[in-house]
């Protein structure tokens, strides 16, 4: 692939005014981006700066031009010899390779892929296989983007820049559909590679220092206690819906994920100070101890399921199907019950922060406890919910009929 090339001889511009020959600097421009070094002459004699070099046919003159013409040959060269082998082609990696620091550069998704193996490996020791599958997604809308912007299959670490960062974040927006903070999620994603490579030196300063993160606070849906009456009192002629609606409505209870729910053994029952059945278990994508008190509903369900078969073959409470599965019977179940909201398995995690606890007056904290959120500022987005709900059901109210009338004056 061709590329465009040009190369600039000029004299070092320096702050102070001395009456030293000023150094000439060559400088390589490759697509737009530039690479500059010292030649490590200088101008003593008049500089032409548009023929970009020196002036006059002294001696030194001949061989300080003669020097810069041999060295524009050296540079042409080492770029057809780059373009023949089909090696990457940037002004930082023709300077190298002058200079003699030709070692092999480090390429963006082969950094990527190598972060991502170590963190397969890892899985389960600090690593859930959602996180990978984030990375490596990331990995994926990467090398995508070159393609369809630069027609290659990789690029060189010292070639990310800030407009490359912000074409990726445009690029995730508009050809892939990605919500913004869909779209953050990726870029931070990539921030990590390319703050590794930083560490490593790979690169000589981050690309990232002018970017930063721009989260939208979107609002969290959750079932009103209508809803959840309506759920709890359907019955169902199908089995598996019974069962997906039982796991649902527990974890509405409990405020447990999906994968938490899903590990969920009788080791994690214990005894609380009143003698009432305590859930204990360390959340799965934080490691954060979550504390909950059965409340009668959720110990309900489990009694429900003492003889099922999950208890024996898995040893687990309950039988949580896959997570695809629930959310795609959760579709089926919304519709059967009248409700208009997408159910998912972690809307009902909403429903336990909101309907269930902090709209019946349980402290934030106590709430934050349960869920097992690592900052308090976590569950304070449920709170902005709540207001939320207040302003639209106060706003519903102001255009029904007033109570009473106020005399005027």
């Amino acid at each position: 692939m061709a590329h465009s090339i040009s190369i600039l001889f000029y004299q070092k511009s320096t702050a102070s005014k001395t009456t030293k020959p000023a150094t000439i600097y060559a400088r390589i421009t490759v697509d737009s981006k530039r690479s500059e070094f010292s030649t490590q002459h200088k101008a003593t004699n008049k500089w032409d700066s548009k023929l970009g070099k020196m002036a006059g046919s002294s001696a030194e003159a001949r061989m300080v031009n003669r020097h810069l013409d041999d060295l524009r040959t050296k540079i042409y060269e080492i770029y057809d010899r780059l373009l023949r082998e089909d090696k990457p082609v940037s002004a930082q990696i023709i300077r190298d390779i002058y200079q003699g620091k030709d070692q092999e550069h480090k390429m963006l998704l082969e950094l990527f892929k190598e972060h991502n193996d170590k963190m397969e490996s890892l899985i389960g020791k600090g690593y859930s296989s959602g996180t990978l599958q984030r990375y490596n997604a990331a990995r994926t809308h990467l090398k995508h983007y070159l393609q369809f912007t630069k027609k290659r299959t990789d690029i060189p670490l010292g070639e990310i820049d800030y407009e490359f960062i912000s074409g990726f974040e445009h690029y995730l927006k508009s050809e892939k559909n990605c919500a913004h903070n869909t779209a953050t999620k990726y870029i931070v994603n990539f921030k990590k590679i390319m703050r590794m490579a930083l560490a490593h030196q790979y690169i000589e300063k981050d690309p990232f220092f002018h970017w930063k993160s721009n989260w939208k606070t979107k609002e969290r849906e959750f079932l009103t206690r209508n809803e959840l009456n309506a759920l709890s009192q359907k019955e169902f002629s199908i089995g598996r819906l019974e069962q997906v609606r039982d796991i649902f409505l527990f974890c509405c209870f409990t405020g447990l994920a999906y994968a938490d729910v899903n590990k969920l053994t009788k080791n994690d029952l214990v005894p609380g100070l009143n003698g009432e059945t305590w859930i204990k278990t360390r959340r799965q994508k934080t490691k954060t101890l979550s504390s909950i008190p059965l409340l009668p509903t959720a110990a309900g369900i489990l009694k429900k399921y003492e003889t099922h078969a999950c208890r024996t073959q898995d040893n687990k409470l309950l039988p949580v199907l896959s997570n695809q599965k629930s959310n795609a019977y959760l579709k089926e179940i919304a519709d059967l019950c009248g409700i208009t909201k997408s159910l998912t398995t972690h809307l009902a995690r909403h429903t336990f922060a909101t309907t269930v606890t902090l709209s019946r007056g349980v402290p934030m904290e106590t709430v934050s406890k349960m869920l097992g959120h690592s900052s308090l500022k976590t569950t304070q987005i449920y709170a902005q919910v709540i207001d939320s709900k207040i302003g639209a059901d106060m706003e519903a109210l102001q255009q029904q009929e007033p109570l009473i009338q106020i005399p005027s004056k």
